[in-house]
């Protein structure tokens, strides 16, 4: 049996607003084995990125809880989050979050080396070659395509060997030949690294690439497509 990484039972997210209060996300549970992949689909403002944040302890839920990698994150202070995150998590956004003051090999090094790796130099390297961006190593972001700037963002996401990949919209600044491109990497390490792969997305044939699917409305979990 496959063990679970990630857990949530029964999360909810209440926000204050103007008309009173406004429910984002409305309980909800999920379990996630280590290895899998899941699809969370929906309309724009249907909860999918706050779910996301909420799984990845990078937002606090008003009700409910997550297990992440064994650890309960609600239980937890946002220095201890900060690095269950950082030990067990990657992130990959739409806007690639690349700081622009870092060429390609610096951005996938500075993860590591804030975790104090001493390998940190020739790790990115390997990441680098794994996305084809060995030629591209000395490269600012300025100086890279979106598709080039999305692989260097993956090899970042990859370089501390995360469990669990969060993806948010990961194709979604990306013209369709690149996006596919993308995809398949992201599956390919997905498989070779054993990494859970968590995405939120728009694009239908990413979707259908994961083993699991599931699509929110209003906040609300209406559909699951599981094996």
């Amino acid at each position: 049996m496959n063990t679970c990484i990630l857990n949530a039972r029964n999360l909810s997210k209440v926000v204050p607003s103007a008309e009173g209060d406004l429910t984002i996300l409305h309980s909800l549970s999920l379990d996630l084995s280590a290895g899998d992949s899941l699809a969370i689909v929906g309309s724009s403002g249907s909860g999918k990125s706050t779910l996301l944040g909420l799984l990845a302890g990078l937002d606090r839920p008003s009700s409910g809880e997550v297990m992440l990698a064994g650890h309960a994150l609600e239980q937890l202070d946002e220095d201890q989050r900060a690095r269950v995150r950082a030990e067990h998590v990657g992130f990959v956004f739409q806007s690639f979050q690349l700081l622009d003051s870092l060429n390609a090999l610096e951005n996938v090094m500075l993860p590591l080396e804030l975790d104090g790796r001493l390998d940190a130099r020739r790790r990115a390297d390997e990441l680098l070659q794994r996305v084809g961006l060995e030629h591209r190593l000395q490269h600012y972001p300025r100086q890279l395509s979106g598709g080039e700037q999305q692989r260097v963002a993956i090899a970042r996401a990859f370089a501390a060997e995360p469990d669990v990949l969060f993806a948010d919209e990961p194709t979604g600044n990306l013209d369709t030949q690149t996006g596919e491109r993308i995809s398949d990497l992201l599956f390919a390490l997905n498989q070779e690294r054993g990494a859970t792969l968590v995405l939120v997305t728009h694009d239908q044939r990413l979707a259908h690439r994961c083993r699991r699917q599931i699509r929110l409305e209003a906040g609300h979990l209406v559909t699951r497509d599981e094996p």
